[in-house]
């Protein structure tokens, strides 16, 4: 380079101010802003569209297994006791002391509580006493056409058809052998069943062998016709029903399935508006209906 000539120079200009390109930063800012908005109508929406058990459901999912279950430092990891300045565990606070003093009790709660236990056992035991009364049902239902099979299937007993009654009462299948004007079961005053009443209960045996039931038996008696009672007919009521037991006995019928065997003379007439009737002296054989087997933890 000549002394003459002058050197070039060249400057670089930095531009400053708020003129210049900022990025995008401001973008991915925004994105975040309309995903949040997003995420909070969708969860306005769905909190309106749940049900209440749904809502519970997904409550108890996100709750923390480990919360305590009281707001005291009794349900912690120390129970509610402190550490001590020599770092061993503390007395503790009232709240252990209270957790370790015996309850304070009504004494109605206990009868409250055993009538809570008894009412539950009995809603549980409901449907079994359904199933069982629907199943004894059919079973008496069963009985009592095989029992009128019989009297048409067998000749001897087809003319005693007209002695025999068949109904379902509350105490149970219900047989009775109904004294006709002309066709007694007894003789007068006579406590063995004359040979048409064995027939027919001989017949009956062979159903009430079909069913587990208990059997109750009782005897009835008539009013006079002067409409007064006579004392005898407790004993002679009472004498014809265990005497009718021995027969059902000696047909097969298990002697452990009687249950009673009474004389009720004519306190229940048949026909009440005219206690004299000769229907009114009968005999009834009960099939009991069974309660349920309990559980063996029932009342306790």
């Amino acid at each position: 380079m000549s002394t003459g000539e002058q050197p070039i120079i060249i400057k670089r200009i930095k531009k400053g101010g708020h003129g210049g390109h900022h990025g995008g930063a401001w973008k991915v800012a925004y994105a975040d802003f309309v995903t949040a908005m997003m995420a909070f109508f969708l969860l306005m929406w769905l909190i309106n569209t749940t049900s209440p058990e749904q809502k519970r459901g997904i409550a108890d999912y996100f709750a923390p297994a480990s919360v305590s279950e009281t707001t005291s430092g009794a349900g912690g990891i120390l129970n509610g006791t402190a550490l001590g300045d020599d770092g061993a565990k503390g007395a503790g606070s009232a709240d252990i002391i209270e957790s370790k003093a015996p309850e304070s009790r009504n004494p109605n709660d206990g009868d409250k509580s055993e009538a809570s236990k008894a009412q539950a056992a009995d809603a549980a035991n409901d449907p079994l006493r359904e199933a069982q009364q629907r199943q004894e049902e059919a079973s008496f239902a069963s009985a009592a056409q095989s029992l009128r099979q019989a009297l048409q299937d067998m000749p001897e007993l087809a003319e005693l058809s007209k002695n025999i009654l068949v109904d379902v009462t509350p105490e149970g299948l219900r047989i009775q052998l109904v004294d006709q004007e002309g066709r007694s079961m007894f003789n007068e005053g006579q406590t063995q069943p004359n040979d048409r009443a064995k027939l027919l209960l001989r017949a009956v045996s062979k159903v009430i062998n079909q069913l587990p039931n208990r059997i109750s038996l009782y005897g009835h008696t008539s009013m006079s016709s002067n409409g007064a009672r006579a004392e005898g007919d407790w004993a002679l009521s009472a004498a014809r029903a265990d005497a009718s037991r021995r027969i059902l006995q000696g047909a097969g019928v298990d002697p452990d399935r009687i249950y009673q065997v009474s004389g009720k003379a004519a306190s229940e007439p048949l026909y009440p508006d005219d206690p004299t009737l000769p229907g009114n002296r009968r005999l009834a054989i009960v099939l009991l209906r069974e309660a349920p087997v309990l559980p063996p933890d029932h009342g306790l």
